[in-house]
């Protein structure tokens, strides 16, 4: 299914959760960022009422869209997400792919699992709360390492999934320039990632290479990964511009 038929099929689930949230809560997702973003501007658009997004914790990237009738607050404890903690033997190397496949493995869907935050012998993974007594029955093993599961979490969250910093200089911030320092590769070929539809900027496809950038824009490159722009500028003595940012890992 292509991302504007995607885009369609989770417009029409907003706009059925926004009419059913006014009798009771309704909710959509796990969303990741991208939709998230056409969940939120379909709402705007028909004016909805009552809604929030949610992820289980402060900055998720994972949300579930959820909208709530008159007479109920937008309370995230209302959102239908659960933590389970994952423990496993510190000398035992598992990343974010091994806990995903191993979810996806046990039949879950991926609109049903939130953010997944590993970090050495524990992972918080965040589900919808109807799938928590499955998982906690089920999965015993993740690939050849034994681990065991708890509903709930103690404090401090992993960091989860991490960054990689870069940084260079710049002719200005225009998109096609930015896009070449984040990826590591000429104007030229940004150029043609843009043209072909390739790079989407908070969310949005962007097809004009002299889009303005600004800090705090997130992008996306196709087969390349998703930054954050953390830094433009200061100038230099030349009239080029320092730029500065991460990519997800």
């Amino acid at each position: 299914m292509s991302d504007l038929s995607r885009d369609e099929w989770l417009k029409a689930r907003i706009e059925d959760a926004l009419s059913q949230g006014k009798r009771h809560p309704s909710f959509v997702g796990f969303l990741d960022e991208r939709e998230a973003a056409v969940a939120e501007r379909t709402a705007r658009s028909l004016k909805g009422e009552g809604w929030s997004l949610w992820g289980g914790y402060e900055e998720s990237e994972r949300k579930i869209f959820g909208v709530f009738p008159d007479y109920m607050e937008p309370d995230p404890f209302r959102f239908p997400i659960t933590a389970i903690t994952i423990r496993f033997r510190s000398c035992d190397h598992l990343d974010h792919r091994d806990f995903l496949g191993a979810l996806l493995g046990a039949g879950l869907q991926r609109s049903v699992i939130g953010d997944i935050l590993p970090e050495e012998g524990r992972c918080i993974c965040f589900v919808r709360t109807e799938n928590t007594g499955f998982l906690l029955s089920q999965i015993d093993r993740i690939g050849r390492v034994g681990v065991k599961l708890s509903e709930g979490y103690q404090e401090p969250l992993p960091a989860g999934r991490g960054f990689s910093e870069f940084q260079g200089v710049v002719a200005s911030a225009r998109l096609d320039c930015v896009v070449a320092a984040a990826i590591g590769q000429s104007r030229e070929k940004a150029s043609r990632m843009i043209e072909a539809g390739l790079v989407m900027k908070n969310h949005e496809q962007v097809l004009s290479l002299s889009e303005p950038v600004q800090e705090g824009d997130k992008l996306s490159v196709r087969g390349k990964g998703r930054y954050i722009i953390d830094r433009l500028g200061p100038v230099t003595k030349k009239g080029r511009m320092g730029i500065a940012g991460r990519k997800y890992q």
